[in-house]
């Protein structure tokens, strides 16, 4: 394991003895909400659900689809 990826480790550890990972995850959460993300997703997903018809879409394809555009959204969290 490189340095990095100690670091990493200890830091994580670190926070999750001290309980500030959950509370961070929490935040992160709420701040998604907050922003609309959350709902921009779900609205997405309706969207290629009515595309493709509920019959012919599974939950891989939906992640595969929401994923990139997930991850690719710039919002103002903090």
């Amino acid at each position: 394991m490189n340095k990095d990826a100690q670091m990493r480790a200890a830091i994580n550890q670190k926070l999750i003895e001290t309980g500030e990972r959950e509370r961070l995850k929490e935040l992160l959460r709420a701040k998604l909400i907050e922003c609309g993300w959350k709902d921009q997703l779900k609205a997405h997903c309706k969207e290629v659900i009515k595309e493709k018809g509920l019959e012919h879409v599974t939950v891989d394809d939906l992640v595969a689809e929401i994923t990139p555009k997930g991850r690719g959204k710039e919002y103002r969290v903090f």
